[in-house]
This record gives structure tokens, C-alpha cells and sequence, in this order.
């Protein structure tokens, strides 16, 4: 349940590597892209290939597979992640990662903007001004891998991203989108406009974040990860992946396992290779 009480189906993928003497292994929290879910083939297939390095949470946004309400593309799908990172710490993971596919990404970014680490003994004004942006204190993420994310909203440069906003945009897309794609999508636009990924990188350091990015992508050209990464600053490590597509359905294990393993590489005390 979201801290704005919308119920999310969620599935917990134990650890399934080699035994490592650590008493809890990390955890990964899968952020799917658009249209996507849990069941989804795709999202089956990295949390698998994530399995091999941690234990795994992947779950539905809201208005998407069997989760309620109503997607509103990225906005309050924060909450989602929160709850999502929540039940990771519950279940006693210590160290979490969110790894977010397209507009998943953006979720991540922006759900490691709003909930940072709240500092061990910090006052109670500190932790009741993290609350306001989402609810838990236990809801943060340790590192961040954003795979094939926009850097900016309202992005129309290419062909499918023109599809796809003049189809969210009408009663017959949404329609089609319910139906076929089993995603309920809100009617109604953003007000406000949340913080734009790029905006919201600079916030996530002094935590890792890895920004993955195909230079085969139809959504989203190169512009957008550079950018991303740009913003950053010195924290994030960027990855140019040849012949690399769009998200999780592009993503084969080759990359996948990459992914995991920087993400656990990432808890050391020495960076993981770029």
C-alpha cells in the first residue's frame, strides 16, 4: 500500500547467487517502464538476471498489471517506488537499489531526489520535512541505475514518443490502452509539473548513479542521457551501450548482469569498474 493508500502487487525474487558469508545480501528494486508489469516477460527476465546478485522486488505501477489506480506517467508512481523500497527494508535488506527502465527511470531519479538517507540520530524536524515528500524515512534508495530515461518532460523528438503523447492525450488512446496494454492512464495532466529528471540528479549524490543508454533507442536519442549525466556530476557513471534499444524489453542478460553486478558493486567502499 502507497502512503496515498493505493494497493500495488508486488513479488519478492530471493537471492539465488553464490553464498557470500554476508548475513542479508543487497536487494534490487525493479522500476518497469510504461505499459509494463511484474508479469511482463521482460521484467521476468531481469529479475532473474538480478537474482544472481541480490534479491529482487519488482512490482507493478499503479494503473498497470493488477496494481490500482490510475497511471499518471511518472508522477505520483513515486509513492509507488517508496513503497516498493519500503518492503525491501522490511523484509531486513540493508542496502537497496532501484534500478528504473524508461519512465521507470524517471521514477527513480526523482524518488531518489525526495527520499535521501535521513542521518542516524538526526532530529525529529529533519525526519518529519523527509515525510513531506512521500511518507517513510525507510523508503530511500542506497544507489540508482536509470535505463533509458528521458531527461525532460513533454519530449515529442521522435516518432514513438509522438505517438505515444498524442494517444495519452485522448479518450481513445487511453481506451486503447486499458483494453490492449492493460494500463489505466489518468486523464487529467500534471499540475504541478514535478521536478524533470535532470533537475533531480544533482540531488541524488553523494549516492552512485549509473545512467545506461542504447545508441539504437527510437525513444529517447543520446541528448538525453548525456544530459542526464551532465547534471550529475562526478557521482554518476555513464554507459553508452552499442546497438542497446529502449528499456527492459531490449535489454538482454548480457547487460542485465552488468547492471546487477555494478549495483552491488556499488555498496563497497570501492566504486565498481565504470
Amino acid at each position: 500500500m502507497t502512503a496515498d493508500n493505493v494497493r500495488i502487487e508486488a513479488e519478492y525474487t530471493p537471492y539465488r547467487g553464490p553464498d557470500t558469508g554476508a548475513a542479508t545480501p543487497p536487494a534490487i528494486v525493479v522500476a518497469h517502464g510504461f505499459t509494463g508489469s511484474l508479469d511482463r516477460p521482460a521484467v521476468r527476465r531481469a529479475a532473474r538476471a538480478f537474482a544472481q546478485y541480490a534479491g529482487v522486488i519488482t512490482f507493478s505501477f499503479r494503473g498497470h498489471g493488477g496494481s490500482g489506480g490510475r497511471s499518471t506517467l511518472g508522477d505520483l508512481e513515486v509513492l509507488d517506488l517508496a513503497a516498493a523500497v519500503g518492503w525491501a527494508r522490511a523484509l531486513g535488506h540493508e542496502r537497496v537499489a532501484t534500478v528504473g527502465f524508461s519512465m521507470g527511470a524517471s521514477v527513480a531519479l526523482r524518488h531518489a531526489a525526495l527520499h535521501r538517507p535521513v542521518p542516524a540520530g538526526a532530529d525529529a524536524p529533519t525526519a518529519e520535512r523527509h515525510e513531506e515528500h512521500g511518507g517513510r524515512i525507510d523508503a530511500h534508495a542506497d544507489t540508482v541505475v536509470s535505463v533509458s530515461g528521458p531527461a525532460r518532460w513533454y519530449y515529442r523528438g521522435t516518432a514513438p514518443m509522438r505517438r505515444l503523447h498524442w494517444a495519452i492525450s485522448r479518450p481513445s488512446g487511453r481506451l486503447l490502452a486499458r483494453c490492449v496494454l492493460r494500463t489505466r492512464v489518468r486523464a487529467s495532466d500534471w499540475d504541478p509539473v514535478p521536478m524533470s529528471p535532470t533537475e533531480a540528479v544533482p540531488l541524488i549524490a553523494p549516492r552512485r548513479l549509473l545512467i545506461v543508454h542504447g545508441d539504437r533507442d527510437s525513444y529517447f536519442p543520446l541528448d538525453h542521457p548525456r544530459m542526464l549525466a551532465a547534471a550529475a556530476g562526478p557521482e554518476a557513471t555513464l554507459w553508452i551501450e552499442p546497438g542497446f534499444g529502449h528499456a527492459e524489453s531490449a535489454a538482454g542478460v548480457g547487460l542485465l548482469g552488468r547492471i546487477g553486478e555494478w549495483a552491488v558493486g556499488s555498496f563497497s567502499p570501492t566504486r565498481p569498474s565504470p
